[in-house]
């Protein structure tokens, strides 16, 4: 993995808009799938982000929904009478009139159409947990490498913690049994991506994002060894991949509402860190989250991590300007050292940001990086 030796380095999340809002791919399929991903790798080169991916196409864009078929040992159920955790908390109690406004207006993703989409399939663990995932997978590392190469490109996928929670477990003994058995099922998928010369990015929006659904009732002493019991899960499943090839991205959901009950960054640090990968991609841009760069003045990143914050972020369709991005690049830093910075996004803006707004955003962030890189003392 490239550290911003000669210069501050620019990446993002994963996800992309397709270049027209009105175009876009099922999973599976795959009529124009090698077209559109030589289309966006393009597009991320031309605006000269330097580590780049497929822009999440060959998954349909949906970074939960693409695994609903490389499982075995999973059945199709009828969706549970009480409502799915995405649509339960303390920030849907409190904002209740907001929710409902935005759930009847479309907007808490960016297309009303995919408030349908979202809501995913619901699986019963009925038997051993295994990885049948094979084909597909080799399609999406196929057409990422024929259009971007191996060199400073990443294929995204899920942590077990996140995939847990749209499959009920019936047929292990504990929590803690199926979370490492979905863990060693996934193990295939990880050492496959590395084993291809790509890097490995993990997705883990759920482990924070069940505070105020489940944790707060818990508690903080709780819910932390929960989070820390699938972290080690996941170490489980990359125990064989070098560390230089992982990164790790943790976030909060990326809907349009207040996250007013966000579990603070604090909270978690020291557990993030934890997971076995180099880079760390945190949202750093969003009004609920920008504040936390000064966690890093008190938990001391470790010697040879990447810290990957978000310097842009989907959450507001103002472009960020290049000074703001600049200034934000140069407190991370000062703090953990510049060729421990790398310039990224809050979430992915596929489904999440007009793809002008999008691409705007993206262009800024490296503009602001090259601000930064003189500002720090790079040549």
């Amino acid at each position: 993995m490239k550290r911003s030796e000669g210069k501050i380095l620019t990446t993002h999340v994963g996800s992309l808009p397709f270049l027209s809002e009105d175009t876009g791919l099922a999973i599976g399929d795959e009529s124009h799938l090698a077209a559109d991903v030589a289309a966006v790798v393009a597009k991320q080169r031309a605006i000269g982000i330097d580590v780049v991916n497929e822009g999440e196409y060959s998954k349909g864009g949906d970074w939960l929904r693409y695994m609903q078929n490389r499982f075995g040992g999973f059945e199709d159920i009828e969706a549970p009478a009480e409502k799915p955790l995405i649509e339960q908390g303390k920030d849907r109690e409190d904002f209740a009139e907001f929710y409902d406004f935005a759930t009847r207006r479309g907007t808490l993703f960016f297309l009303p159409k995919m408030q349908g989409v979202k809501k995913r399939p619901v699986q019963a663990c009925t038997g051993p947990i295994t990885y049948t995932g094979l084909a597909e997978l080799k399609t999406e590392i196929d057409v990422t490498l024929a259009s971007a190469g191996k060199d400073n490109v990443f294929l995204t996928s899920t942590a077990p913690a996140s995939l847990e929670v749209y499959r009920r477990n019936r047929f292990y003994k504990s929590d803690e049994e199926y979370v490492f058995a979905i863990a060693e099922a996934m193990k295939v998928e990880y050492e496959a991506i590395v084993a291809a010369g790509l890097l490995l990015q993990v997705d883990d929006a759920w482990l924070p994002a069940l505070w105020d659904r489940i944790g707060m009732k818990m508690g903080l002493g709780a819910f932390r060894a929960r989070c820390e019991m699938r972290v080690e899960a996941l170490n489980h499943a990359l125990k064989n991949i070098p560390e230089d090839r992982v990164r790790y991205h943790l976030c909060w959901g990326s809907w349009h509402g207040p996250h007013a009950y966000d579990l603070e960054l604090d909270h978690l640090a020291d557990i993030m860190l934890k997971v076995k990968a180099q880079a760390y991609l945190i949202e750093g841009a969003n009004a609920r989250h920008e504040h936390e760069w000064a966690v890093w003045e008190k938990v001391k990143l470790p010697a040879g991590k990447i810290l990957v914050p978000g310097v842009v972020t989907h959450s507001t369709d103002t472009v960020e300007h290049p000074e703001l991005v600049s200034q934000r690049l140069q407190r991370y830093a000062r703090i953990v050292g510049r060729e421990n910075v790398m310039a990224g996004t809050d979430c992915g803006f596929g489904w999440r940001s007009h793809p002008q707004i999008a691409w705007a955003k993206l262009k800024s962030m490296v503009d602001g990086a090259a601000l930064a890189s003189k500002a720090l003392g790079f040549k």
